[in-house]
């Protein structure tokens, strides 16, 4: 049992949803909304980055770091923790969730409608994040999930536009049909087994003591009760015809935070649960979770294909792209010889840097729509010219998104590529087509958007303003160090990673940490 109390981690989670409690109780003006959230989501920033900078990946360093660990609920039938801490797996998370949220908070300069109640929705949702990839203890993640669902509805249904009601309505729909699954898988595998335990670092060090007292329900049922909850917010097809219609009609910091981390919470569910607790149900699986894989990025690519609105357009493309996180995950089938987790480590690379490009190009499109007041992409065109900087983040974040090498997308994509093959290499031809058909979709919307000749009616149109331009920067520059240098993150995901790949290769520890051969 991991135990201990730092604080940091704490603070880093709470800061945004303390800064929201500060503008509802003291903020007397918008200016003071915005410099009170903004000097909050920049603190978050160096916390996150403090946390993934003094995380310790090296050999022999504990798997899990800056514990912050509570009795909460301790009864003769029931016992859960506030445990806070992260690993090699949600380190890298936890920054990448200060960084966009920071973004967002730039990004909501332009906000004129309830100021103070719009801020402090983004706050709090910043807030739900953080606890996800930080929470150790089922219960308390299922809550800090929960809580995400609060303020993006109110961000979509208020400050959206076209069919907000319907969006945010379709979005919470599907997201809490995913969660009664995984409040069923939670309570099935606090009844089942011997450990009567909800702490996922026990699970996971013991995963195959899961069993060993007996079933409430099968383990199979377990596994995907949890795999619907998470393929419904990855999305996976066939569970993901909401993010187009949230994404089309959210506002920009909203789609940008949807995109860039609410999707990758349901891809760090899959790692860290359903990989992490159950994983001879992953071995047996593995060809169905290809399959869907599969499915997910060719049908996203072929549909994004059809697109003429630049927000619908990325929406399907995150479809196709969070495919190849299935995919990662369905690597661990390899038969007759030891897994590795270079498929695993793709996965999960995939979720950091699909969050920074798609980021960054909601950032972009945000910005062409507020001042060209269209995202239909046949009535632009020659923007390159009036929007130069726009532009050229635009640019950046379509070829890193395609997959060109030196940028973030790359080494994801190869990753997963690499790892997936030696499984199933009919299946990962089909994936590589697929991103095939991304760079189809994605040079004729940058083709169509920033060049051809100037249009009379953008004569007036001005570039990206100093506020507009800080969170293009931060993430132009995440996208080409991880492209150029992608070990600053390869090495702390694979220290995440290792253990449960261990497990998977016939490993596995008891609560009392011997180890044992299953």
């Amino acid at each position: 049992m991991i135990t201990g109390f730092n604080g940091i981690l704490s603070v880093t989670v709470f800061l945004p949803a303390l800064a929201a409690l500060l503008i509802w109780l003291v903020a007397k003006s918008d200016r003071q909304v915005r410099f009170i959230a903004v000097t909050a989501g920049l603190c978050d920033l160096v916390l996150a980055a403090a946390v993934f900078a003094i995380f310790n990946k090296g050999d022999g360093a504990d798997r899990f770091q800056l514990v912050d660990r509570i009795a909460w609920i301790n009864t003769d039938t029931f016992n859960a923790s506030y445990l806070l801490a992260v690993d090699g797996l949600s380190a890298p998370l936890v920054l990448l969730t200060g960084l966009l949220g920071f973004c967002a908070l730039l990004a909501s300069f332009h906000i004129q409608t309830r100021v103070k109640e719009y801020f402090v929705w983004l706050l709090v949702l910043q807030t739900a994040v953080m606890g996800v990839f930080t929470s150790l203890d089922l219960l308390l993640f299922f809550l800090f999930w929960e809580l995400e669902l609060i303020p993006m509805y109110m961000l979509i249904s208020v400050w959206g536009s076209g069919r907000k009601e319907y969006s945010a309505m379709k979005f919470l729909i599907f997201t809490i049909l995913g969660s009664a699954a995984m409040l069923i898988a939670l309570v099935g595998v606090f009844l089942s087994g011997d450990l009567k335990t909800l702490d996922m670092v026990l699970l996971s060090e013991s995963a195959n003591r899961l069993v060993a007292g007996g079933m409430v329900l099968p383990i199979s049922m377990l596994f995907w009760l949890f795999f619907i909850a998470f393929a419904i917010k990855l999305p996976t097809w066939p569970v993901h015809t909401w993010l187009p219609d949230a994404h089309t009609d959210a506002p920009t910091a909203a789609s940008v935070m949807l995109a860039g981390v609410m999707l990758k919470m349901g891809g760090y569910g899959l790692l860290r649960i359903n990989v992490g607790l159950f994983p001879d149900q992953v071995k047996i699986f593995a060809w169905a979770i290809v399959a869907l894989g599969v499915i997910s990025i060719i049908y996203g690519a072929i549909v994004t294909l059809k697109q003429t609105d630049l927000k619908r357009l990325i929406a399907y493309s995150s479809v196709s792209h969070m495919g190849l996180v299935l995919l990662g995950v369905g690597s661990v089938a390899v038969s007759g010889e030891r897994i590795s987790s270079v498929g695993l480590n793709g996965a999960a690379m995939q979720l950091f840097t699909h969050g920074t490009i798609t980021g960054l190009l909601f950032l972009c499109v945000g910005l062409i729509y507020d001042k060209a007041h269209t995202r239909y992409i046949p009535d632009l065109g020659g923007l390159a010219n009036r929007m130069p900087f726009v532009a050229i983040a635009f640019l950046i974040a379509g070829l890193a998104s395609l997959g060109l090498p030196g940028l973030s997308g790359f080494v994801s994509e190869i990753l997963v590529f690499l790892g997936t093959f030696a499984a199933f290499p009919w299946p990962t031809v089909l994936a590589v087509f697929g991103i095939v058909l991304a760079a189809g979709y994605i040079l004729w919307m940058m083709q169509r958007t920033l060049f051809g000749p100037d249009l009379p009616r953008f004569a007036t149109l001005s570039d990206a303003s100093l506020v507009e331009a800080v969170p293009l920067v931060l993430l132009i520059i995440s996208i080409v160090v991880v492209g150029v240098y992608p070990a600053i993150l390869t090495t702390v995901f694979e220290s995440g990673l290792n253990p449960m790949v261990e497990v998977m290769n016939g490993l596995t520890n008891d609560v009392s940490g011997t180890l044992i051969t299953r």
